[in-house]
């Protein structure tokens, strides 16, 4: 197989003539601070994940922190307090649990779907637990049933970190509406493009509330954090959301001819799965090399990267040398993040792939099997 010349890559910066039309409107304007373009973009977001309003930042890391930050406010949480944290996810995820003065705690994870396992979380609760945060990993939710019923037997807090997934639905309520804050990310990688940025949802955010907010500007009763975007970001993030349907479409169009075509190396690989009352938007095709096989895992990544398409390790936390150095050796408490860690990475599905970057994928999987004369 040829080497192609341009990339395969995990994400994609897809610019139409409407985001270059609403940035070119917003430098007319010369409003560069929020303005209209995020007002709507904020209020579309919000009510497409049922929520009454989003505050539109500079990242889904800022947003999680700005939770975090409010909540310990709020409910007079006090520095060492803890929140439960799953033990496979992105590092922002519980770093900024850490920023805030409280305490991380993982628990283990689903050998299917990689979101926090519910059965996992009641043994890690304890007299300081104040809050669970909830990962939506690789576009998929997490079983918010289960969980929010253990949230209000133990009075605790949501936080839904849905940085990686929007626009779907568990049995029938979309992400971010579950919580009592819940976070998205626009980073360049992920579904609705704006180069950096990110949203927090309240959905307790009244108009009574924000017109406290608004009177209260310039009033500073308490140390903050600037984490504004511009009017640019949100014309970028408005113009893609007007056009989410057809995003999310192609990448359960590409995600589907993935699942198809790599069925056939199944007793190897362990593919996507979900269950039939959730969704799946796809941000990534994660892929888990299964255990006894006759090659490593990054025998398959290698082979793919000189074939230049691009892969990521699946957001591995708990091995990261900062949390080792913190923490020890956490791995041997959670072996199916010990497994994710070891044997898992994803590829890209976005939207600009094309039908013959699809063919292309398949066949570099094809010949890694076939030169392993294994399949």
């Amino acid at each position: 197989m040829q080497r192609r010349k341009e990339q395969i890559g995990v994400g994609c910066a897809d610019i139409t003539e409407q985001e270059i039309r609403y940035v070119n409107e917003v430098l007319k304007t010369k409003r560069l601070s929020y303005g209209p373009f995020t007002q709507k973009f904020e209020s579309g977001f919000a009510k497409l994940h049922g929520c009454k309003r989003a505050l539109m930042v500079n990242s889904g890391t800022s947003a999680l922190r700005i939770a975090v930050a409010a909540l310990k406010e709020i409910h007079g949480w006090k520095d060492g307090d803890e929140i439960i944290c799953p033990a496979v996810t992105f590092v922002a995820s519980s770093n900024v649990i850490i920023m805030n003065g409280l305490e991380p705690v993982f628990a283990d994870v689903s050998p299917q779907t990689y979101n926090l396992d519910p059965a996992e979380i009641e043994k890690h609760i304890t007299k300081r637990t104040r809050a669970i945060m909830v990962v939506h990993l690789f576009g998929q939710p997490a079983e918010m049933d289960p969980i929010m019923k253990i949230a209000r037997k133990y009075k605790l807090k949501v936080i839904e970190d849905s940085c990686e997934t929007m626009f779907v639905k568990y049995k029938g309520k979309p992400v971010g509406s579950f919580g009592d804050i819940s976070c998205f990310s626009t980073y360049v990688a992920h579904f609705i493009v704006t180069g950096v940025g990110g949203l927090a949802h309240d959905k307790d955010l009244t108009p009574k509330k924000f017109q406290k907010v608004v009177e209260s500007r310039f009033k500073f009763l308490r140390l903050g954090y600037s984490f504004r975007a511009t009017e640019m970001e949100s014309a970028l993030g408005l113009a893609q959301l007007e056009r989410k349907d057809d995003i999310v479409r192609r990448r359960k169009y590409n995600a589907k001819y993935f699942l198809k075509k790599l069925k056939k190396f199944e007793k190897y690989l362990q593919l996507p799965t979900w269950p039939k009352y959730s969704d799946h938007a796809f941000m990534m095709f994660p892929i888990v090399v299964k255990e006894g096989v006759p090659f490593k895992r990054n025998e398959l990544i290698m082979h793919l990267e000189l074939a230049n398409i691009e892969t990521r390790d699946m957001v591995p936390l708990i091995n990261q040398p900062v949390y080792i150095k913190r923490y020890g050796n956490l791995e041997k408490n959670f072996p199916v993040s010990k497994w994710i860690n070891h044997n898992g990475f994803y590829i890209g599905t976005h939207q600009m792939i094309e039908e013959k970057d699809l063919e292309y994928v398949v066949k570099a999987f094809e010949e890694f099997f076939a030169k392993k004369n294994i399949c």
